[in-house]
């Protein structure tokens, strides 16, 4: 089905947002807004009613998308794949038919070159489908390397209400570049899994502040995580994808020995911080206080400023 919608030629159409607020949109809604105006084709919609074979036994609704959204069409004139999650479908977690869309979508990438846009919203794997969800990880990273090591750009666009969570967060680690909102929190164990596994005085998950700052987008954008911080609209959403696709880095050895060597760097320079306020300041920040009610546009010009040297490794 795939193979279809491939070759398409269709005029450019204007670029038309449907959407205010990327956070508060649909995975639709964001493609919609993210994507050229009229230019998206869907692979196995709704009308297909490809669903879980899973959740019936749990007696749980099903969804005729299984909450993953995934097709092709254009920005800014040139041919991408993209894909959406529904986080208002079970948090937008992965279950076998959600993830087997995006392996089959990354496979399509790796054979045809076509750039992919991925919009994260999800909180992990369904425990309905626990092991056929880790499995579904497991084949997408395979998938979203190929597709890399073969050259193909995967931008990753984090800023819905479910955040990256989980298998997701590692999946977002693997893409070529990250974008994300204040909303794109970002992280493999969630608030809730944290405080469970090592008590409340490591991690309070009622603490909403503490959430924010610690895994939501303006922290990711400052330790490196994410590459470039955006305002939650679908146009800023659109910006940034256009820019990160121009700059994908190459996947090869150099650029993996680059990042481990950047990942111990962090550690031993974060290493002793006791909040994202201690790693703030470490940074360089004058009043890592003010950083949170920070406006878009200020911040990220602050982030420009203490983010290091342009390098491939994220």
């Amino acid at each position: 089905m795939m193979n279809d919608a491939i070759h398409d030629t269709h005029d450019t159409p204007a670029f038309v947002a449907n959407a205010a607020s990327w956070y508060e949109a649909s995975a639709r809604q964001r493609i919609d807004g993210l994507l050229d105006a009229g230019s998206f084709s869907e692979f196995l919609g709704p009308a297909e009613r490809v669903t879980s074979p899973h959740l019936p036994l749990f007696d749980l609704p099903q969804q005729f998308d299984d909450g993953m959204v995934v097709g092709h069409g254009r920005l800014d004139g040139q041919p991408v794949f993209v894909a959406a999650q529904e986080g208002r479908f079970m948090g937008g977690a992965f279950g076998e038919v959600h993830g087997a869309k995006l392996t089959g979508l990354l496979r399509a990438a790796r054979d045809t070159g076509k750039p992919v846009l991925i919009l994260f919203d999800t909180g992990g794997v369904r425990l309905q489908e626990a092991n056929a969800g880790e499995l579904a990880i497991a084949e997408i990273m395979r998938a979203l390397v190929e597709a890399r090591v073969a050259g193909v750009p995967v931008i990753g666009l984090i800023g819905g209400r479910a955040g990256c969570y989980g298998g997701g967060g590692l999946l977002a680690a693997c893409c070529s570049a990250l974008a994300v909102s204040e909303q794109g929190r970002i992280s493999v164990s969630g608030p809730e899994v944290i405080e469970t596994n090592r008590g409340v005085e490591e991690f309070d998950a009622k603490d909403r502040a503490l959430i924010w700052r610690t895994m939501g987008g303006k922290h990711r954008r400052l330790i490196g995580g994410a590459d470039r911080y955006v305002a939650d609209t679908p146009a800023a959403f659109r910006a940034a994808a256009l820019a990160l696709i121009g700059r994908a880095p190459t996947f090869d050895a150099a650029m993996l020995r680059a990042e481990q060597a950047r990942l111990e760097a962090r550690v031993e320079r974060f290493g002793a911080c006791k909040d994202a306020l201690d790693v703030w300041r470490a940074l360089g920040a004058s009043a890592p206080e003010a950083i949170p009610g920070m406006p878009d546009e200020a911040f990220a010009a602050l982030a420009d400023q203490l983010q290091e040297s342009p390098h491939d490794a994220r």
